[in-house]
């Protein structure tokens, strides 16, 4: 595993966040950026991102417990917009590196949630979800670079489960009225893309 060239600033942020994710029974996992680079191939990011299986109810804990990791908000007023976006916006303060936690609740997530498996790197494990989860992730927010990730980590796990992937896709596809986003994805599958 290639990880990219800011691996190292990363590393004690991603620490702390594992951390608080561990203060909360691993009820998540870290997504974006990072997960590409542990599960496709590594490419420049600047911040962490995760989600967590908490309710907005929990968020005064997780801000307690945030900052005993040295994880702070940084806006003002973060846990009402967490509230109200499902996102709590936060930093690492020694580093400096943001870290945003949505919080999930839907079935997709508690099932990518309960699916996902450790990944070490020398002293530092972080919580992942599959390849299939992290495919299914970026198929949904279906920017470029999330489909030059989807081809990364088809790349790099040729044997991926396909059928769980198109279940996700279609689903989400239909929610999002997309219906060609399962094209689009199974093209990237079959390396037709």
């Amino acid at each position: 595993m290639t990880l990219p060239e800011n691996f190292a600033s990363l590393q004690a942020p991603l620490a702390a966040l594992q951390r608080l994710l561990s203060r909360f029974d691993e009820r998540g996992v870290v997504i974006g950026g990072v997960a590409i680079g542990f599960l496709g191939k590594p490419r420049m990011t600047v911040d962490i991102d995760a989600v967590f299986l908490l309710s907005v109810n929990d968020l005064p804990k997780l801000l307690q417990t945030a900052k005993e990791e040295g994880i702070e908000p940084r806006i003002e007023s973060a846990e009402v917009f967490a509230r109200k976006n499902r996102v709590l916006l936060l930093w690492h303060v020694e580093s400096g590196i943001n870290i945003d936690i949505s919080l999930g609740v839907l079935p997709f997530e508690e099932e990518m949630v309960e699916r996902s498996t450790i990944h070490k790197v020398g002293e530092l494990s972080v919580r992942l979800p599959t390849p299939e989860d992290m495919i299914i992730l970026k198929a949904v927010a279906h920017r470029p670079k999330d489909l030059l990730d989807i081809q990364a980590i088809v790349d790099s796990h040729p044997n991926i489960d396909h059928a769980r992937i198109e279940q996700w896709v279609i689903s989400f596809a239909e929610a999002l009225e997309t219906p060609e986003l399962w094209g689009q994805i199974n093209d990237i599958l079959l390396n037709k893309a």
